[in-house]
């Protein structure tokens, strides 16, 4: 599977690309997380549910949703090719897919505060 990593500009802006080793200059590349360990949750969380699949930010407990502190987006990578949807202050943290089942499939989400976190079905 292709690995699509994310980098940080130095403006706070994210690029999406598929590396060959060389790392552009001023650019941070982001590492996912994968377990929470405060009480705020940002490990998204994949269910199938009949043709679709729905991802939700935090299990037991959701993610916020402020000005200040939210999620950006979320993806949903199956069989490498990835689905994406945006999300702004005050939404659900969640995106349902509606597409076939895969054999390889993880999610990941971006965090205004606290970065990329991943996690494999």
């Amino acid at each position: 599977m292709k690995k699509y990593d994310l980098l940080k500009g130095p403006d706070g802006s994210l690029v999406e690309v598929i590396l060959d080793g060389n790392q552009p200059e001023g650019f941070e590349k982001l590492h996912a997380k994968s377990a929470d360990t405060s009480t705020e949750k940002h490990v998204p969380y994949v269910e199938r549910v009949g043709n679709k699949y729905v991802v939700k930010v935090g299990k037991e407990q959701k993610h916020p949703m402020t000005e200040e502190h939210y999620i950006v987006f979320i993806e949903l990578i199956v069989d490498g090719i990835i689905h994406r949807k945006y999300l702004k202050p005050g939404d659900e943290p969640e995106a349902t897919f509606e597409i076939s089942e895969g054999k390889e499939v993880w999610a990941r989400e971006y965090c205004n505060l606290h970065g990329l976190w991943e996690n494999k079905l």
